[in-house]
């Protein structure tokens, strides 16, 4: 069964036994989830796994990946995070394809 979510969702991060719920952007046409380099800093996620190269509205760039446990809507789930610098942002979390491919679909009209 899929869980019916918005443009914004609430996702809440584990990291070191602690939780912190942030307000994110839901992005369909990204490949991979991403979040803030200081803010993953802040929370203590990481160290990188892993680097590729993600393309963006501002080019091609080699982005470091990050693991962490997250939950929205109640599901908990182990994913991926891009580090990008999203501090001239409205959202440092951006919820991507990675994440929107385990059960859950959009409604706009979603609060």
């Amino acid at each position: 069964m899929r869980t019916v979510i918005g443009l914004t969702e609430n996702v809440t991060f584990i990291s070191s036994g602690k939780r912190k719920k942030y307000v994110a952007k839901i992005d369909t046409g990204a490949d991979v989830s991403s979040i803030d380099e200081k803010l993953a800093k802040s929370l203590k996620i990481g160290p990188p796994v892993r680097s590729t190269m993600i393309r963006s509205a501002n080019g091609r760039k080699k982005r470091r990946i990050v693991r962490t446990d997250v939950v929205i809507h109640r599901k908990r789930m182990r994913v991926e995070f891009s580090l990008a610098d999203r501090q001239g942002m409205k959202y440092r979390v951006l919820i991507g394809k990675n994440i929107l491919r385990r059960g859950f679909f959009i409604d706009p009209n979603e609060k």
